[in-house]
């Protein structure tokens, strides 16, 4: 279907805000180590001032040519409150896709972080607020606005596939996508990885932490 400059197309439903409520409380590291710890993004830090909870919403994403913004720039108007605005700029670190007003506007009409394969810049200001924002790194040169881009499409961020609609959930340790459909099992399973780790602890303070685990690690090595 012809197009001016970018691809758009609708945004998927959002998710049920209590699942989102849920896995507000959870932190990123109990998801991942029920995920077979093999889902998630790297090479993307948090460039936020660190807060207590995580990130969580529903995932409008879009694909930009490095280091241009107009797709993140018309992309907003796909965002509703309770998003999470995920940009595949190609992992470019040449020009900054976003700074301190168009993280502050996506912040102002309700989207809970972004998260931008590629660079960003006015880190001291973005640092200074609570908003999330992920990043692959920092250049003080701006961004151009000439396209071309997709929005609402099948992406990937530091080696992450994100699709539209997804569950993107993000704290100081990292971030994670997964299908709506998987949450609520998910959040089960970590919520009782939660509590045996409290369990862990409580033996750990009362001296009756049993160590004979190690040996069966060792035991198994093959030299």
């Amino acid at each position: 279907m012809p197009y001016k400059a970018l691809r758009k197309n609708p945004s998927a439903p959002q998710v049920d805000a209590k699942i989102l409520a849920a896995l507000r409380e959870i932190p990123v590291a109990a998801l991942s180590d029920n995920m077979h710890r093999n889902i998630g993004t790297t090479g993307l830090q948090p460039y936020h001032r660190p807060v207590a909870g995580t990130m969580a919403g529903t995932a409008v994403t879009a694909r930009s040519r490095g280091g241009d913004n107009l797709t993140y720039l018309r992309a907003l108007e796909f965002c509703r409150p309770g998003d999470v605005l995920v940009v595949d700029a190609g992992g470019d670190l040449a020009n900054a896709v976003v700074g301190g007003i168009l993280s502050f506007y996506a912040a102002h009409i309700g989207v809970v972080g972004v998260v931008i394969d590629g660079a960003v810049r006015d880190v001291a200001e973005i640092r200074a607020r609570e908003f999330p924002v992920y990043a692959r790194g920092v250049t003080h040169r701006g961004p151009y606005k000439d396209g071309p881009g997709e929005i609402n499409v099948p992406i990937s961020v530091g080696g992450m596939v994100v699709n539209p609609g997804d569950i993107v959930v993000g704290d100081q340790d990292g971030l994670m996508a997964f299908a709506r459909n998987e949450a609520e099992l998910l959040i089960e399973k970590a919520r009782a990885h939660l509590a045996t780790e409290a369990e862990t602890i409580r033996a750990m303070k009362e001296g009756r932490w049993d160590r004979a685990f190690i040996d069966a690690l060792e035991a198994r090595c093959a030299n």
